[in-house]
């Protein structure tokens, strides 16, 4: 009953997540242990504390040590194959049962009747025989150096993924899964094993900072942030763990066309997001912001490095359609778990140490050979981790004098088991599809160094639900859009995707420049004909994503003002010093901007220029400085109003001048040139 009782409580907590008809396997950890034919000796006791250390999944090992699996059978034999605990693409347990849930495998897909009943082929047997009877020379002369020693090695095909993943990639069809709470989150990092926790939280570059969790760090009950204190401490401890926060800003390449501009975004990134995080964000160093790129390559060299020194466990964290599961490919450590004889390393430190004056003597890289250190592996480095996990090992057998059996009741977690670690293993499945990530996807790396967690995204308010199916994928920005200059005039407005957001000038007599970085088409037409576009009562030739429900529900999201002064960027060579000696503070104009977001899609740079009068001299009348300033008091800048769906999905932000960063522009069709004309000269020659 009290088991119960427990599972109960905890599933509640999950109720985003699971169906009232069929309970997400995740949830029921004792069920899947017993599926799985593992089992741990090397337990906690009732009432004792958990050890929050790597070396307990080295344990878990021993038992599958002493057990040793049966030999091979003879060739074309097949050994029989069990699915694995979960999906490697999107995490949901393995099940047989519903073909319409995730985690769904059927048996008649090649690639899993592969998996299943593993036959070695004859081609194989053959070739690995031609293999081991060759010379070296042949060998080499081949290029199968080290085919040899590896011909009789079983290679374990790949573990394959469930049907619904297996849709998603092949064929882009799937039904998005309930999405978590923050409380969800907070319950599955709390049952993490390592001391060393490091939170990624995923921000996407498109809607920035709109995808951003508030107040995660409370909700998650992490240790704060480092201020700008100089005695602010760089770790804190809480729960006799280490819990840190990086802000990881994918899909930067949308931002800016090189990576150098997106390097002089950063001071402009930290400053809306210092707005974004409110009073909590005011005095935080923000040190820990990352702006990368996973199609382009940018600074993911860098965070790959960092996940491999810092170890433990690194916990993705966001929103969905942020990119995780993309970032979680191009940063996870792969083939770095290869085994390392510490003792020779050890040994040839040693001479190196001693024999480093004599130039004649032999030196460390001699001492063995370069097969024997994997890349990337550091002498000083490898042993102090190998000394740190043996002085935890001794620790736990102290603690812990004698092991017992697994008890079901105390050790059941919301946290699934991980996969079997090996050099590149499956990584998530990458769709567009919202909630494609069902449950943790857990890939150690490392042999036990650590591990790499992928979370499932939290829910977020998106257009997807007034867009037309067919239109849907066409709301994600894939690459950089360069857009073209539109100019709103007076009673005019702007449509984006044909009625679904439509922007209105509400400051008479002025002139608006719209640039538009979204993949949704935009269209400049009178405010009279967008109404009527927008509601559905005017057929144009212009087309529509958005769901005829859509059209009803369109209202104000409100009136934003364009407050922030771009004269500087705007300005040029009137303010440049080799030209002129003008200022801006002398320019008979002032030129603002701000910028429109649409959650998950994209943003609209506004920009609107006004007058402005030449300041004079102010030492002579103290009666026009007070003028001034009560001026400037009640300053009036250019105004707009955004209509959409329900009046969501709508934010603001500092302008960031993407248009000025330029881009490669789409030449228009008119402008086109045809392919030119073929030379006849040699038709003539032949004709001739």
């Amino acid at each position: 009953m009290k088991t119960a009782t427990r599972n109960i409580t905890r599933s509640t907590q999950w109720s985003a997540f699971t169906e009232p008809s069929l309970p997400r396997g995740y949830l029921w950890p004792s069920l899947l242990r017993h599926v799985s034919c593992r089992q741990s000796l090397f337990v906690r006791k009732p009432g004792e504390p958990q050890a929050f250390s790597s070396i307990q999944r080295h344990r878990d090992g021993l038992v599958a040590a002493e057990n040793p699996a049966p030999e091979h059978l003879p060739t074309g034999t097949p050994t029989a194959r069990q699915l694995p605990l979960s999906c490697p693409g999107c995490g949901a347990p393995s099940q047989t049962v519903a073909p319409d849930e995730a985690g769904y495998y059927s048996k008649t897909r090649s690639a899993v009747r592969v998996f299943l009943s593993d036959r070695v082929r004859a081609e194989d047997a053959v070739f690995n025989t031609a293999v081991s009877q060759a010379s070296d020379g042949t060998l080499a002369h081949l290029g199968l150096i080290g085919k040899a020693a590896g011909a009789e090695q079983d290679i374990e095909p790949q573990v394959p993924i469930c049907d619904r993943c297996h849709n998603l990639v092949h064929h882009h069809v799937g039904v998005p899964i309930f999405h978590p709470s923050i409380k969800s989150i907070e319950d599955i990092i709390a049952e993490s094993p390592h001391m060393h926790n490091h939170i990624y939280h995923v921000l996407d570059a498109a809607d920035f900072p709109m995808s951003l969790i508030p107040n995660l760090q409370h909700a998650l009950k992490l240790p704060r942030q480092r201020t700008q204190n100089r005695r602010s401490k760089s770790q804190v401890h809480g729960r006799g763990r280490i819990a840190e926060v990086t802000f990881i800003i994918t899909r930067s390449d949308l931002l800016a066309p090189k990576k150098e501009q997106v390097d002089r975004l950063m001071p402009y990134l930290q400053e809306v997001l210092r707005e974004a995080l409110g009073r909590t964000g005011r005095n935080v160093r923000l040190g820990n912001v990352r702006c990368v790129s996973s199609k382009r390559g940018w600074w993911t060299k860098e965070v790959k490095e960092a996940i491999w020194t810092r170890g433990g466990a690194g916990w993705m964290v966001g929103k969905v359609n942020v990119g995780k599961s993309n970032l979680f490919e191009v940063v996870f450590p792969k083939g770095r778990n290869q085994d390392v004889n510490f003792d020779k390393l050890r040994h040839a430190a040693g001479q190196q140490e001693s024999y480093s004056s004599d130039p004649t003597t032999v030196q460390f890289s001699s001492a063995f050979g370069s097969s024997d250190l994997p890349g990337g592996f550091d002498v000083g480095e490898q042993l102090a981790s190998e000394d740190m996990r043996k002085s935890e090992a001794e620790t736990l057998d102290t603690e812990k004098p004698e092991d017992h059996m697994f008890d079901e009741d105390e050790d059941a977690s919301l946290l699934p088991p991980a996969q079997l670690e090996t050099a590149y293993p499956v990584m998530p499945t990458i769709s567009s599809l919202p909630g494609t990530t069902a449950s943790p996807i857990r890939v150690p790396f490392g042999n036990g160094r650590g591990e790499l967690i992928d979370l499932p995204g939290l829910a977020r308010t998106t257009l997807d639900t007034y867009v037309q199916p067919e239109h849907k994928s066409d709301l994600v920005m894939r690459s950089r859009v360069t857009p073209v200059q539109q100019v709103i005039n007076p009673g005019q407005s702007l449509l984006l995707g044909g009625g679904l957001i439509r922007i209105t000038p509400t400051t008479p007599d002025l002139v608006f420049l719209a640039y538009a970085f979204t993949p949704l088409q935009s269209h400049v037409t009178s405010t009279i004909k967008a109404l009527a576009m927008q509601t559905g009562e005017r057929a144009v030739n212009v087309p529509s994503v958005a769901e005829e429900s859509a059209r009803e529900k369109m209202i104000s999201a409100g009136t934003f003002e364009l407050s922030w002064d771009v004269t500087k960027q705007r300005a040029g060579p009137l303010i440049s010093p080799s030209v002129t000696k003008f200022r801006v503070a002398n320019l008979p104009f002032v030129v603002y901007a701000a910028d429109i977001l649409v959650e998950g899609v994209g943003w609209i740079e506004i920009v609107a220029q006004m007058r402005s009068k030449p300041r004079k001299d102010l030492s002579s009348d103290m009666g026009e400085l007070e003028n001034l300033e009560s001026s400037n008091a009640h300053k009036q800048y250019p105004k707009i109003e955004v209509f959409s769906p329900e009046g969501k999905f709508i934010g603001i932000r500092k302008p960031m001048n993407a248009w000025l960063l330029g881009g490669k522009q789409a030449v228009p069709v008119h402008k086109r040139k045809a392919r030119p004309r073929r030379s006849m000269a040699s038709m003539k020659g032949r004709n001739g």
